[in-house]
Formats: C-alpha cells, structure tokens, sequence
C-alpha cells in the first residue's frame, strides 16, 4: 500500500533532466522521447531539444564550463588544422607503440604446437547424443537463448541446425522440441580467446578475433569446436579458404618490429610467448 502513494508524490513533482551537450537542468518535455527497447513513460533522450540541432562545434561551445567565456572570433576549422591534429595524433600513437612491450620470436616448431595443443582440446569436446529430438507441429527445433545483456530471445530453426549446434557443444537439449544456446556473444568469444590463451592458431601472434575453421560460407556454425582464436590480420587473409589451404598457401607472420632479440642466447627459440 506505500507504493502507490510513492508513485503519486514522485508524479506530482516536476520531472527534469540534464542535457548531454549543455549540462543544464531542464523539464523533461524539452527532450524526445526513446523509442524502441528503451522506451518508458519517463525515458527521454540526452540531449535537449534546442542543442540537437546544432553543429558539433557550436555544442562544444555550448557544453563549455561555466565561467569560461566562448571567444567568437577564434579562427574557423579549416583543412590545414585539420591536418594538423590528424598529424598530431599519429604521432601519438606511433610513440605508444613504441613503447609497447615487444615480443620473442616464434618458430615453425611452437606454431606447429600451438595448433596440436588447440586440436586435442577441440577433440576432448564429444558430441552430445541428438537422437531425442523431435520436431515440433511447425516441422522446426526451438532455441532458446540470451543476449549479451541478459535478455531472453528464442526462434525456431531446423533439425540440421539444431544438431550440428548440439553435437558441437553450442547447444545442449532442453526437451525433445527444444535446445538451449549455452554462451551469449560476448560470452562465447571470450571462451575462445581464453581457451586459446589469446595466440593466433596460424601464426601465433597475438589474436583477439575469432575465426572458423570451416568457413561459414561452405557451411560453417560458430561453434567451440568450429572456431579458433586468430589475429586481425590472418583472420581477413584467409577469408573463406580452409585451413590446410592457407596454412600451404602461407601464413603472413608478424612484423619483426614486434619481435625483440633475445638477451639470453642459451633460452630456448621455441618458447611461445601468450
């Protein structure tokens, strides 16, 4: 009985918000309404309805701190400082990666153990048994899941589908007409790149993406068993081509501005570093 009455002083209270652009408090009809998920009796947008229109250099001006008086006549933004900045940047971030720790030298050998290492954990993952299935009235499996944020989702697939999800260890059978997703995105991709110690599988570089061994254009499924950890660069060379293909085909190694000698010459060359 005390929450309506909550609900009823809240309500008689004028509602205000502050903008994103010029962090004034205002009533929040000055603000559009969310739409779509995020919509709500109460839920408004950032930004007011008067800094929504205006160009990114007059909202900077606009969200200036208080005290601080805009100067009109400073000079427009024109191509040369454009330039400038962008010039400035780069040579900020070519300092950082200067800094940056380096790394020791990978050999065929470690690659070629990295992989097997890979392998027997893909080969430690059985398939499960898919011959409690059944299809529904529709003819379809229904799948269930969540999203990276927690939310509930569901949608009816195949048979096919439903076992290769199963029998991959993506997905484990809830009953007969229905299975389970085990990891959202986020989840499932921080699996892989853990369970690969974030090492390249090709050329044992540093990898924070993942990549299908059989590429989903020939019938691929993102999959444990279907999916390794891979760097940004052999993930976009290998593209839709198997991997005993590009392994032949030859991988593109790291750069050696990444690699630093050894201080040690009686340390091991094989060592490979994640």
């Amino acid at each position: 009985m005390i929450e309506p009455q909550q609900n009823k002083d809240e309500a008689s209270k004028p509602l205000i918000k502050k903008c994103t652009y010029c962090q004034e408090m205002k009533p929040l009809t000055d603000f559009q309404r969310r739409t779509g998920r995020r919509a709500g009796p109460y839920s408004r947008r950032g930004p007011c309805r008067s800094c929504r229109g205006l160009a990114p250099q007059e909202r900077a001006a606009t969200s200036a701190p208080f005290g601080e008086e805009t100067n009109p006549s400073a000079a427009p933004v024109t191509q040369h400082s454009l330039e400038a900045d962008t010039y400035s940047l780069e040579a900020s971030l070519s300092m950082e990666a200067q800094q940056r720790p380096r790394r020791k030298p990978v050999t065929d050998k470690a690659r070629e153990r990295h992989r097997q290492r890979v392998r027997h954990l893909l080969s430690r993952l059985k398939p499960a048994d898919t011959r409690a299935l059944r299809l529904n009235r529709n003819g379809m499996i229904r799948l269930r899941g969540k999203t990276d944020q927690g939310r509930r989702w569901h949608q009816e697939i195949e048979l096919d589908l439903a076992m290769t999800l199963v029998r991959e260890r993506m997905a484990v059978i809830v009953n007969p007409y229905t299975v389970r997703r085990l990891y959202s995105n986020k989840e499932f991709r921080q699996y892989v790149l853990k369970r690969d110690r974030y090492t390249c599988f090709f050329c044992g570089d540093y990898g924070d993406t993942i990549d299908h061994l059989l590429p989903r254009a020939k019938g691929g499924h993102t999959t444990p068993v279907n999916c390794v950890c891979a760097c940004n660069e052999c993930n976009q060379v290998k593209a839709a081509r198997d991997v005993d293909e590009f392994i032949e085909s030859g991988v593109p190694l790291p750069s050696p501005d990444d690699f630093e000698a050894h201080d040690n010459p009686d340390a091991p060359e094989d060592t490979l570093c994640t």
